[in-house]
């Protein structure tokens, strides 16, 4: 299940990416006193007294500029408030209430979300200062310096508080984004799997203009099938209706459990294909390859091999993928594809003892030895998986700059040969300890 989101939102300058870094708990986003520096959605795992939450960082927002720039902050900050359970709207409370703090208000009170209104930049709490933002008519202001970390606690406390209000339903089905390229045949690969015309199927590219969601049971289990717009280039995406809804797509696959990556065998992996594939390998999230449209590719004995060889060579980066080559419009092999995202999601979410754990490591460790750096050596003294989906296991090590991008990826393909992640990414990650 996806965390819930909280989205950061206000005007331009009003200290949303020191907040957003405090909570972080490290320079995430770039923070300087000029308005427009932060453009795009930058996202955050975190917790607060036991409740995990998503929090996402958006551009601030300039509703009655026409400059491009101001344009596309505006529209990632839409897609940020349309997915988001909790919102942040903050105001500063040095420059007083703005026609654009009126204007941003506005626009919250249409979503229909839950919007906190924080009043950043009371360094010293004055009465006066908070006073005259009820006006705005979002309620109680909150009170808080971002640079100096007062009153960020009563945000969050406010803010998980709305997970339970805002009948955000406990919802255990697998969540399944169905991925790719405009016309590889996404929609026709999901009315295939919900045996019924959902989606518009047509040879139009770009017909399904948003994420849509729909659940169904399948073998006794209940899965969320999420069909999303096909994502095109940056350069080709022609209108703001087609930009909301790659937007979509993107988020589609940050909330999902499991990513269906459809590619169109009869083009081959493409540029886009592989920097759609690396965007969700990059989130963490299992997923498997659907090579689409194979009937229409001539076959002999040693096809499926040349294109698993050709996937192989492409996409090093994420050697562990699991792919299937189907046809969606016949049906052929379709069959397959909820049996490996069970699998996928099962590698996913699987947890290694923390006793076989070291186990394996440590074999590791003395079969092959770290190499030496201006005579020091990486000494790994203990492990443990801290978290799963994806799977991230930390190591406690003497230095953490000892640890080489070739070794850890020794240590990963160890972790791999032991155990079946495949289809899923693993994270390695070191944390320093003094050797006692």
């Amino acid at each position: 299940m996806s965390n819930p989101l909280i989205a950061i939102v206000g005007r331009p300058n009003v200290g949303k990416s020191t907040f957003f870094n405090r909570v972080a708990g490290k320079k995430v986003s770039i923070t300087e006193d000029r308005p427009g520096v932060t453009r795009d959605r930058l996202y955050m795992d975190s917790e607060w007294r036991g409740k995990a939450f998503t929090m996402v960082d958006t551009g601030g927002i300039e509703m009655r500029s026409e400059d491009t720039m101001w344009r596309e902050i505006k529209k990632q900050a839409e897609v940020a408030i349309d997915t988001a359970q909790v919102i942040l709207f903050f105001v500063d409370g040095k420059e007083g209430l703005t026609t654009s703090d009126y204007d941003v208000s506005d626009m919250l009170r249409r979503s229909k979300k839950p919007v906190i209104l924080v009043v950043n930049k009371i360094d010293e709490y004055s009465e006066e200062k908070v006073f005259e933002f009820y006006s705005l008519g979002l309620g109680e202001p909150y009170p808080v310096s971002a640079e100096h970390g007062t009153g960020i606690g009563d945000v969050l406390d406010e803010a998980v508080s709305w997970f339970e209000k805002s009948e955000i339903a406990e919802d255990d089905s697998i969540k399944i984004a169905v991925v790719g390229k405009p016309n590889a045949g996404k929609s026709s690969l999901v009315n295939r799997l919900l045996g019924f015309e959902r989606s518009i199927v047509t040879d139009i590219a770009g017909t399904t203009r948003d994420a849509i969601d729909t659940k169904f049971t399948y073998n006794g289990k209940e899965y969320t099938i999420i069909d999303t717009a096909g994502i095109r280039k940056k350069s080709k995406v022609e209108d703001d209706v087609e930009y909301y809804s790659v937007m979509r797509a993107f988020d589609a696959v940050r909330r999902a459990d499991v990513c269906l990556l459809v590619v169109d065998s009869s083009d081959g992996l493409t540029e886009q294909d592989t920097k759609i594939i690396g965007y969700v390998h990059e989130q963490g999230k299992p997923s498997v390859i659907v090579m689409n449209k194979w009937d229409l590719i001539e076959k002999d004995t040693h096809t499926i091999n040349k294109f698993e060889s050709k996937l192989k060579e492409d996409l090093k980066f994420m050697d562990y993928f699991k792919s299937v080559y189907i046809s969606a419009k016949t049906g052929q092999r379709a069959e397959k594809i909820l049996s490996m995202v069970d699998e996928v999601y099962a590698h996913a979410h699987y947890r290694i003892p923390t006793g076989i754990l070291n186990d394996v490591i440590s074999d590791a460790v003395r079969a092959n030895e770290p190499p030496s750096y201006n005579g020091r050596r990486l000494k790994v003294f203990y492990s443990s998986q801290v978290s799963v989906a994806p799977p991230v296991i930390v190591l406690f090590v003497n230095s953490t700059d000892l640890l080489h991008f070739s070794y850890e990826r020794f240590l990963e393909n160890t972790l791999r040969k032991s155990f079946d992640f495949s289809g899923t990414p693993v994270k390695i990650v070191t944390r320093e300890r003094k050797n006692d």
